[in-house]
This record gives structure tokens, sequence and C-alpha cells, in this order.
């Protein structure tokens, strides 16, 4: 069967993999600057967004935002070029990469930051000595503070604060916390997506804002006035963060959108996403008595 057409147009964000033909280690010492070259010539060219990379040894990372020139086109020019320099270096002939590489689509509102972390912690997870200090990614362009005509940081330390000495303290601080394992919900389905995987998304029955928060807010005895209060108070923190998490399933609301019902900072909604501000048992209880009302059961359709 045909592949189909990758799902693309100017905004799209991208979490891209691409890796070694048959697991190679393509990517030494001597290769990597190289990919960067490659990279920043067709930024310069095709006018994209970088916001995160990673070049292991036998695989890369890349997060791209595209404007007009479509990914494919992007990464036809990154690719090429590297394999045609690798094989005439190596005398040799034939695929430098496993197929085509793999690229997701993302909600960048809600999942830009946990998809850096991702890109980032590659070398943990690889037990490579330096960790996050690891020469060949994007995190120290966000540590050093110097223009980088690569990686577009302006964007991600903004999300933190306006403030540059709080947007480093606020990424550091963020990256110092270890991801959990990424899950496939972090990523929108692909345009070659194939039909049962469709089905099973669309089985979801989405609600409204309201309508959700109404209903947490029922299920856990207290009113929207309360849980929008600036207090400390645990047992609404804990009812915002079971807002937060059961949204995840039955809406596609932004951390803006939900921040702004909730009167806490877009920030505070990426951390309760991504499991880094952790709640009571009672998160837990109040999403399984919310889950039994009607509106969260699946659509019978």
């Amino acid at each position: 069967m045909a592949r189909k057409p990758r799902l693309e147009y100017p905004g799209a964000l991208y979490h891209i993999m691409c890796r070694g033909n048959n697991g190679e280690y393509v990517m030494t010492e001597e290769e990597k600057p190289k990919y960067i070259e490659l990279m920043k010539k067709y930024k310069e060219r095709y006018r994209f967004k970088l916001y995160a990379y990673c070049i292991m040894d036998n695989h890369v990372h890349l997060l791209i935002e595209t404007e007009e020139t479509p990914l494919s086109k992007i990464m036809q020019g990154i690719q090429q070029s590297f394999t045609q320099y690798y094989n005439k270096k190596h005398n040799r002939t034939g695929h430098v990469f496993q197929q085509r590489y793999k690229a997701q689509l993302c909600d960048k509102e809600r999942y830009l930051l946990q998809v850096i972390k991702y890109i980032h912690y590659n070398p943990v997870e690889a037990g490579i000595n330096k960790g996050l200090n690891y020469q060949w990614s994007s995190h120290m362009s966000y540590l050093n503070g110097k223009n980088d005509t690569l990686v577009d940081t302006n964007f991600v330390l903004g999300i933190f604060s306006k403030n540059h000495v709080a947007a480093y303290k606020g990424y550091r601080e963020f990256m110092n916390i270890k991801p959990e394992k990424v899950q496939l919900s972090l990523f929108e389905p692909e345009a070659d997506e194939d039909n049962e995987g469709k089905k099973t998304i669309d089985k979801i029955k989405p609600i409204d804002i309201d309508t959700l928060i109404d209903t947490v807010c029922k299920v856990a005895g207290v009113s929207m006035e309360e849980i929008t209060r600036r207090t400390k108070i645990q047992k609404y923190s804990d009812v915002r963060k079971a807002i937060v998490r059961i949204s995840e399933k039955y809406g596609s609301f932004t951390n803006a959108e939900l921040a702004e019902k909730l009167n806490i900072p877009p920030s505070m909604v990426s951390k309760i996403r991504s499991g880094e501000s952790k709640g009571t048992m009672l998160v837990d209880e109040i999403i399984e008595k919310a889950r039994e009302r009607e509106y969260f059961k699946p659509d019978p359709k």
C-alpha cells in the first residue's frame, strides 16, 4: 500500500527522528558538526524554527516548526546533503539513514516544553557521562544566554518569564526534573495513521471546558470560586490538577485556556500535564468519580 502524504501546513510543529541505516553509528564526532552546519544552511534558506535538537551516535532528534516551506523539502535538503557528504567522505554508496525520517505532529500549546525536555534527556537516558550537558544537543543554547542563529530559544524561555534572568532560572529548574516516559498521547496522530487508530481516537466524546470544570467541581464538592482563589489549600490545588489531567482525554484545551479558567500560570498547567507537579491520592479519586458521570462516557455512535 502506498504511503499517504504527511500532514503539512505553515506553523506545524514536528518532532522528527532520523535513524542511521540498520542502526549504524553514522554520527561520529566528526560528522556531528557537519549535520549542524547543514541545519544552519537550510534554516537560513527555508526560514523554519528549530526549538531543539540532539545528535546521538546512531540517530537524531529535531523539533521543527515550519513556515512557508513544507517539512518534506526541509528534511530532503538536510538528509540528502548529509548523505552525499558522508558517502563521498567514506567512499561508499547507498542509504545513510533508515527509510524515511519519522515526524510526529505535536500540539505546540500543550506539549512544546515536554518534547524539548524529552529530546534534551536523550543523552541522560543513554547513560552518557555529560548527561544534559551533552555537547551535541541544544540544551546549552538555552543556558548560555547568547544569541543563537540555529536554535530559537527566545519563545521557549519567554514561557517561563519575560525577565531574562528569571527565564533562565525557570528553564534550569524545569530541566532538573527528570521526565516521565513519554506517552503516545503527547503527539497528534500522523496523516497516514491507520483507520483503526483513528476510530479509537474518535470514540472519545469531547466536552466544553466549562462543563468539564463544573462536573469535576461537583464531584469534589467545591465551587468554581473556591478553586480559582489564590490559595495553597491542598484540596483546591488537587481539584485544579484533576481538571487539567482529565482534560487531556476529553478536550483539546490549550495551556492558556486552562490557566485562564483556573487562575493559575500556564507554566503550572504544563507542569501538571508533564507529571512534574504531583498531587495527592485525592486527585485520582476525583478523576475516577468524574469519569462515572455521563459527560465522560464514550460516545456510543
